[in-house]
Formats: structure tokens, sequence, C-alpha cells
């Protein structure tokens, strides 16, 4: 299985400025994980669920995350 967002913590240098990000993510999107639609994929239940989540199927879908949720992941 494949995690959706990768987190890492950089190199904090002593002499920067800024106040530090300790944890840094990025998103990969789950179609980097499906070499190609296969036939007979789930579909969302109704076509308002669809619109809302912005795909047809439910494999696809990726939400972003909460900025204020940030700091949370250790």
């Amino acid at each position: 299985m494949y995690t959706q967002y990768k987190y890492w913590r950089p190199y904090i240098s002593p002499n920067d400025p800024c106040p530090p990000i300790e944890i840094k993510s990025y998103s990969t999107p789950p179609h980097l994980y499906i070499g190609f639609q296969p036939s007979g994929l789930p579909q969302f239940q109704t076509a308002k669920e669809a619109l809302k989540k912005g795909t047809l199927w439910p494999q696809l879908y990726s939400p972003y995350p909460n900025p204020q949720k940030r700091n949370e992941r250790s």
C-alpha cells in the first residue's frame, strides 16, 4: 500500500534567520501508483458525491491536507 503524503525532517541551520519548519511534507497523487485504469474500477454511489470529490473513482480521490494540522505529524 502507498501513502499519499510523505514527511521528512530537513536540516535546520543554526545561522538561519527564519523560524524553522521542523517537518516538511509533499503529496504524491494516487494516479502515480496506477499504471493504467483497470476495467471494473468501483465508482462513487451518486453523481453528487463524485462531483463533490472531483473524481468518479474513489481510488483516485486525493484530498488536500489541512494546513492547520501540519505540526501534529511527528
